[in-house]
């Protein structure tokens, strides 16, 4: 963002940084809105409290049903974090790693590990174990949370989480499958894939839609409240494709805030408007309105990626973090 100084980034006025000394997996407001930091030490970060959460790193973090936040961890722990810092172990998977967590807020909670996937209550108790042709890539519960996506080498697979008889419908598409979301009305699933592209499935007519044309890989993928764009990573920019209209098969991505050859490398859709935030591999963030492409600037780059972003439930607080551990919010509440 040429031109732009220190000043004019929303940090300056309206946020606050912390040097967190780890690798940040996920920045993470939980139901009541407390933020915390999950990092690669093991640690869960809430303000000035630490909880040491695991014995060894932490692969992957979301917020919990009940509060506070999940983590899983290569210490085959699945773990749950208080906002007080109290640490409670979910379940132990042995040796093997719990790589993807996923909560959805009915209380319902998904860890996998290996091939499996491992659907757990409220209360930790381990309902069913999904097996999978390959090692799990990403999990992802539809908005109602009756069902449970999980991508593999192959495609992905959806179950229904209260099936008697456990029987996926399996989308097909060759390669490796990683990162994966629902459309919010639930009628699509998308993966994005080990080489530079992203894949989906209407779910009506098992419809393939192929999104293709990244310089880079596509780590983070998200989309807009009412589902009418998917927002990504991986390019100069941040590439959306349209999902309404017939899209996104044989319509052109917008492109929104690139220009200065560095890779998106995060995104996060504002939970009620059509507003993406964006972080890119030299620390910078934005915002960028979809319809106008306007661009705000929220955080300067400081040479180091951004590998989160995270909105609170009414969308006033935005936070991040970064490879080098810093860690930081704004406030774009009404003052």
């Amino acid at each position: 963002m040429a031109g732009v100084t220190e000043a004019d980034f929303l940090l300056a006025q309206r946020g606050t940084t912390q040097e967190l000394g780890g690798w940040v997996v996920a920045a993470i407001f939980d139901r009541a809105g407390v933020l915390g930091f999950a990092l690669a030490d093991g640690t869960v970060r809430i303000g000035d409290i630490t909880a040491e959460a695991h014995d060894g790193a932490i692969l992957s973090a979301c917020a919990d049903a009940k509060g506070g936040f999940l983590t899983g961890g290569d210490d085959g722990r699945l773990v749950h974090t208080a906002p007080d810092g109290t640490v409670t172990e979910v379940a132990k998977f042995g040796s093997k790693w719990v790589d993807h967590v996923a909560a959805h807020e009915s209380g319902i909670r998904a860890a996998s590990v290996g091939k499996l996937a491992h659907v757990l209550d409220g209360t930790g108790k381990v309902l069913k174990s999904l097996p999978h042709p390959s090692s799990v890539g990403g999990l992802a519960f539809d908005a109602k949370g009756k069902r449970l996506a999980a991508s593999h080498y192959g495609g992905a697979s959806l179950w229904f989480v209260a099936a008697k008889e456990d029987k996926p419908k399996v989308l097909e598409w060759k390669g490796s499958h990683h990162a994966i979301a629902f459309s919010p009305d639930g009628t699509h699933v998308v993966t994005a894939m080990q080489e530079t592209a992203l894949h989906g499935w209407r779910l009506a007519d098992g419809q393939h839609m192929r999104m293709s044309g990244y310089p880079g890989k596509t780590h983070s993928i998200a989309f807009t409240s009412r589902g009418r764009w998917l927002a990504t990573s991986g390019a100069e920019s941040v590439v959306l494709w349209p999902f309404f209209g017939g899209g996104p098969m044989g319509k052109a991505p917008t492109e929104l805030a690139g220009g200065d050859e560095v890779l998106c490398s995060a995104v996060a859709c504002h939970p009620q408007h059509e507003v993406v935030a964006a972080g890119f591999g030299d620390g910078l963030v934005l915002m960028a309105e979809v319809a106008s492409g306007k661009v705000v600037p929220v955080a300067p780059p400081r040479g180091s990626a951004i590998t989160s972003l995270a909105w609170n439930a009414t969308g006033t607080r935005l936070a991040f973090g970064t490879e080098a551990g810093l860690a930081g919010f704004v406030d774009l509440s009404k003052r």
